[in-house]
């Protein structure tokens, strides 16, 4: 009787052992978004995400082209700035200080800056004396002498009233320029600007040689007329003291025969 009643408990509990591992072994399901519904509208929290991310990286993207439009941009401007003239010039104003030295220079009397001029000149008015010559062509060769002389003083001081015009002129030129070069906008503009200054410089050196020329030329004249001066000296002394030629003494009437 014990025996009929322990059976049915012996099955049940090897039936609760049986299904221990069952109930105990982990349950294998696929994985899945979490979804939220709203009023029928399905939200997505994983992809929402990502749309985020992908439309983060197109602004991106969008943002470096805007960037680099700006630089190309800016590279334009920087390229047109540096092609753009100087606004100023003052080539004109050198050019006519220039020309108005090479005038002065020209306008130079009787022995000018002539290389053949001078040698023919000088041969004419400078060479020996001749002891045959007479007393009225030395006389008109030591004063066409002298003219040159003076001739060439006045020369050289025209140059230099001519040269220290030129001055004032350079000063306001070279302030124009210098100021123009340090507003310069572009790397034409700063270059236009060094070679004004060049120019300017190159201009104020012509006026040195000018000037340095037309002293030179003047106190040549003034040696050249002393050395001729003193040959003609000698030439003179020596024709009187020639035997013949001096002093003759002779009879000299002051009054008339006179009847008186």
């Amino acid at each position: 009787m014990n025996t009929l009643r322990s059976r049915p408990r012996a099955l049940s509990l090897a039936a609760f052992i049986l299904a221990i591992p069952l109930a105990a072994s982990p349950v294998l399901t696929a994985p899945a978004h979490a979804q939220f519904g709203f009023g029928g509208i399905v939200y997505d929290p994983t992809n929402y995400a990502q749309n985020v991310l992908t439309a983060a990286r197109s602004l991106e993207q969008i943002n470096n082209q805007i960037r680099s439009l700006q630089n190309e941009a800016q590279s334009l401007i920087n390229q047109a700035k540096n092609l753009a003239n100087l606004p100023y010039s003052a080539l004109q104003q050198i050019q006519q200080n220039v020309q108005r030295t090479q005038q002065l220079l020209g306008q130079a009397q009787n022995i000018a800056f002539d290389v053949q001029n001078v040698d023919r000149m000088f041969q004419q008015q400078y060479g020996s004396v001749s002891l045959s010559s007479s007393d009225a062509k030395l006389i008109t060769d030591a004063r066409s002498r002298w003219q040159n002389t003076v001739g060439g003083l006045q020369d050289a001081m025209r140059v230099q009233a001519g040269v220290v015009g030129n001055i004032d002129t350079n000063r306001t030129e070279m302030s124009a320029l210098v100021g123009q070069s340090q507003n310069a906008t572009g790397a034409l503009q700063a270059t236009q600007a060094g070679n004004q200054l060049l120019a300017l410089q190159s201009q104020q050196l012509s006026d040195l040689i000018a000037l340095m020329s037309a002293n030179g030329r003047s106190e040549a004249l003034i040696e050249a007329e002393r050395a001729t001066a003193a040959e003609q000296g000698r030439v003179q002394r020596e024709r009187f003291l020639t035997p013949g030629s001096g002093y003759q003494p002779g009879n000299a009437r002051m009054f008339g025969n006179g009847n008186n």
